[in-house]
């Protein structure tokens, strides 16, 4: 299906949602994605954002993505885009939602940041997991619900991760059995009395805004049920956020006496993901933790 079929299908979607008689819509390429195709959508008035993948490559990505923006926006403590639609169209999947205007990021803005941030870690859940499968940016995430943390990450994060790296020979044997050293130690790392928290699964740098009214808004989540510190490690994994952040944070909801060991074994996850999805360059960040930790 041709972008103009694409675009004339959604101008369609929005004048029927919207109930607008309007034919004045423009789009615009938005950079920054890696796996979808992005624009900004002016339909008279009014913009949006919209996505744009084949629906058959990553199956269900935008659904899932829009079940967990909804779920953050039912909390009430942290901003997501608006959801306007999610649909299907010859083999296209399409997510449109509201379109944020960027604001300066001030001090206010990154203590307002951890203190809702924790606000959002603080809503719960009696598993571990979540309902459905979802994705962390191209790769299916699996949310099987359990009890305990310490199982959930082994099973649900770690180990399918180190399959895959292994049968592409981006992990050795080796480091198998560092890993399985490690989960030996997991127990003892993580309080075994944390209850599951709502978190954002996928929280670098690229995946927050901030609005015009300096307020931090949530934006291409991974959601479950996990451990906090699964947030925070991430926050950490390319540079860091402004430490106002996470005085906030820590103010709101104090951070273990071990946290930093914590963030560091959290990181395998995402560091496991670079090394399926970009290569070699990220092992030597496995390899370090591995050697501190098991």
């Amino acid at each position: 299906m041709s972008l103009t079929s694409i675009q004339s299908f959604i101008q369609q979607k929005l004048k029927e949602l919207l109930s607008s008689n309007t034919n004045e819509i423009s789009f615009g390429s938005v950079g920054g994605g890696c796996i979808n195709e992005t624009h900004k959508i002016s339909f008279g008035n009014q913009q949006f954002f919209c996505k744009i993948n084949s629906a058959t490559k990553f199956p269900q990505l935008f659904l899932k993505e829009a079940n967990g923006l909804r779920l953050i926006a039912q909390q009430k403590v942290i901003k997501v885009p608006a959801v306007i639609d999610c649909f299907e169209t010859n083999g296209q999947q399409i997510l449109l939602l509201e379109w944020i205007n960027e604001g300066e990021r001030t001090e206010k803005f990154w203590k307002n940041f951890g203190d809702q941030l924790a606000a959002l870690h603080q809503t719960s859940n009696e598993h571990f997991g979540l309902n459905e499968d979802n994705y962390m940016g191209s790769v299916l995430q699996c949310n099987q619900q359990t009890n305990s943390w310490t199982d959930f990450f082994i099973h649900q994060r770690l180990q399918p991760l180190i399959h895959k790296c292994l049968s592409q020979n981006l992990l050795s044997s080796k480091h198998q059995i560092q890993f399985e050293r490690l989960y030996k130690r997991i127990p003892t790392i993580f309080d075994q009395q944390q209850k599951p928290s709502l978190l954002h699964g996928d929280l670098w740098s690229g995946n927050f805004m901030c609005s015009q009214s300096q307020e931090p808004v949530l934006i291409d989540t991974a959601v479950y049920f996990g451990h906090p510190a699964i947030d925070l490690a991430m926050t950490t994994l390319f540079g860091g956020f402004h430490p106002a952040f996470y005085e906030a944070y820590d103010y709101r909801s104090p951070f273990p006496s071990n946290y930093k060991e914590q963030w560091d074994v959290c990181n395998l996850y995402p560091l496991l993901i670079h090394l399926l999805l970009f290569g070699r360059s990220y092992l030597s960040g496995i390899e370090r933790t591995l050697h501190n930790y098991s």
